[in-house]
């Protein structure tokens, strides 16, 4: 596994000067191999056994040894080593799909490493156990959950969508105990959503959000979260991984719901089914 790609995955694990650190590393990577352990301590105001701790905690014999893996990383992407997780590279127009086929892969990587299988699985199980799903996203967000609400209606789960706050405020009020709430939110800032998720944990439903995987305010109502991973210091490429990042994810759980329930799979074929005909006039 790439250093860089194992660093992001630990970094909610990790103390406050370790993330410190890592995120240091993660912004500098490129520069890095200019840094002696004393610079690096220097430059973040840390003790350099803090370093030399950091590099031992990831599973190094040191710094230098981390410093050297991440080196030979930058260096196979340079190359177009596919398997390699590092800073995103830049070249002709002939490699730019290839480039990007490969950012989305490690983001996809990153996300599936940061999102243990049982916890993908409880998320699963939350909402196939579900009276409903009530589904909320504003913007951007509320493509990936009017596309899930989709999914989830041809399994023949309960699911009201909405992109409104006072709308789902509103709807919110008919939830009972064991429904699940599931908020996308990329950054995890919105007020109104918190609140959301507040009022619907009175009713003792299970909340469950998707945010960037970042430390956000939206975190700390979930019972459930799903992390997305997805960096890249081009403003026209980060959004294309996140969006691929989380369709994978949500694919996953889709898959989990059809593939754990007989009675939902066959709910599933026969509104496909019924679907075809109104989708083929």
């Amino acid at each position: 596994m790439s250093p860089l790609i194992k660093i992001r995955s630990e970094r909610d694990q990790m103390s406050a000067i370790e993330r410190r650190i890592a995120d240091f590393i993660l912004e500098n990577a490129q520069l890095l191999r200019d840094y002696s352990s004393q610079q690096l301590a220097t430059a973040l105001r840390i003790s350099q056994s803090s370093v030399v701790k950091f590099s031992q905690k990831l599973g190094f014999k040191g710094y230098p040894d981390l410093k050297y893996s991440i080196g030979e990383a930058i260096a196979r992407a340079d190359n177009g080593d596919p398997t390699v997780a590092a800073a995103s590279t830049r070249g002709t127009d002939d490699t730019h799909g290839s480039q990007l086929w490969r950012r989305k892969s490690e983001a996809e990587e990153e996300t599936r490493l940061i999102n243990p299988p049982e916890a993908v699985q409880a998320v699963a199980d939350a909402i196939g156990e579900a009276g409903k799903v009530f589904i909320i996203g504003f913007g951007e967000d509320d493509l990936h959950a009017r596309a899930f609400a989709w999914r989830l209606s041809l399994l023949g789960i309960p699911t009201i969508h909405n992109f409104d706050a006072a709308h789902m405020t509103a709807s919110v009020s008919a939830a009972t105990a064991g429904d699940v709430l599931l908020v996308f939110c990329e950054d995890g800032t919105q007020t109104a959503l918190s609140q959301i998720c507040h009022q619907f944990r009175k009713i003792k439903g299970k909340v469950v959000t998707v945010p960037r995987h970042t430390s956000n305010a939206l975190r700390a109502h979930a019972d459930l979260a799903l992390l997305v991973s997805a960096h890249d210091d081009r403003p026209h490429i980060e959004p294309l991984l996140y969006r691929s990042a989380l369709q994978h994810l949500l694919d996953g759980i889709f898959v989990m719901l059809c593939e754990g329930s007989k009675k939902r799979f066959d709910i599933l074929q026969e509104n496909l089914e019924r679907i075809q005909p109104a989708l083929n006039p």
